[in-house]
């Protein structure tokens, strides 16, 4: 069976769709044949400017027609728009995957447009930084970094889609949809809803008092404030596309917080040192397996 793509779709020039075509130009030595297309003319302008697509595509229908593999790199809130564009212009036998951090909303969103004779399998790298649009992008992104790939009864398609991830960097697991949303709810979703609302809240207090935690922002704040500047599209979306499984989170969160106040109104310092010495190790096992 031949594992390898030979002309590959980027829908989605930011951050992600960017650093798919670095890696695919820094490690398949131009073997691979790459279209790019984005809604946004600037974005488009510039991946051609920094010459890392085969062919900057105008029109959406142009960039797919020949792809055997399209990886729709948009916000979660575009896919179904852009799955009902393609799907008329899709190759029979055509791959298609995505890399939304909602599979749940994704799949309901694209499956009813695919095709018979084409092939959607949901997936999404967890890689990412706080900066957004096409000159973000980097082909190292994905080095030693997971690519979750959702998909309950995995096909040969699905062992071809493996092998290109692993060829870009990733580490390749297969994972069903529900575990998936709940997972990235507490380790993405929550982390930065909680980044924006303490943010938030810094920028509500009094002008003199707000200028102050400005100019004095300690590493934990200005960490906050790094996760809290990522990009306001793409993160609305999710939590319109995630809601119940971030609401579970931060339901457990909230109960967790307000044993935490308790504990401080009390000055229960053992419970305080027990906790934040569990949370430590946490830490210390997300560097052991190689995450930071």
């Amino acid at each position: 069976m031949n594992l390898h793509f030979k002309k590959i779709s980027i829908i989605g020039l930011g951050l992600i769709g960017t650093s798919i075509l670095h890696a695919i130009k820094n490690k398949e030595n131009n073997e691979i044949v790459t279209f790019a297309y984005d809604i946004n003319p600037y974005h488009r302008d510039v991946v051609l400017k920094l010459n890392i697509a085969s062919f900057v595509c105008d029109k959406i229908e142009d960039s797919v027609k020949e792809a055997d593999l399209v990886i729709l790199a948009v916000p979660v809130g575009s896919m179904k728009t852009v799955a009902n564009l393609i799907a008329p212009f899709l190759k029979k036998n055509t791959v298609v995957t995505d890399t939304g951090s909602t599979k749940g909303s994704v799949i309901n969103d694209v499956n009813p447009y695919m095709p018979d004779n084409v092939c959607f399998i949901p997936s999404h790298p967890l890689a990412g930084t706080e900066y957004s649009g096409p000159k973000s992008g980097f082909s190292s992104l994905f080095e030693n970094r997971y690519w979750l790939i959702v998909h309950d009864n995995p096909t040969k398609e699905t062992k071809k889609l493996v092998k290109f991830f692993q060829k870009l960097g990733s580490i390749v697991e297969i994972i069903n949809t529900e575990y998936h949303d709940k997972i990235l709810a507490i380790t993405s979703h929550l982390p930065h809803l909680i980044a924006f609302t303490i943010v938030g809240t810094a920028s509500d207090l009094e002008s003199d008092l707000k200028n102050d935690v400005i100019k004095y922002s300690a590493s934990g704040f200005r960490d906050f404030t790094r996760i809290a500047s990522s990009d306001p599209t793409m993160w609305r979306d999710v939590f319109l596309n995630n809601s119940d499984a971030v609401l579970e989170m931060l339901h457990r969160f909230n109960e967790d917080l307000s044993d935490l106040q308790k504990a401080i109104k009390e000055k229960d310092g053992v419970k305080l040192h027990s906790f934040f010495s569990r949370t430590r190790a946490i830490r210390r096992k997300i560097i052991d397996a190689g995450q930071i």
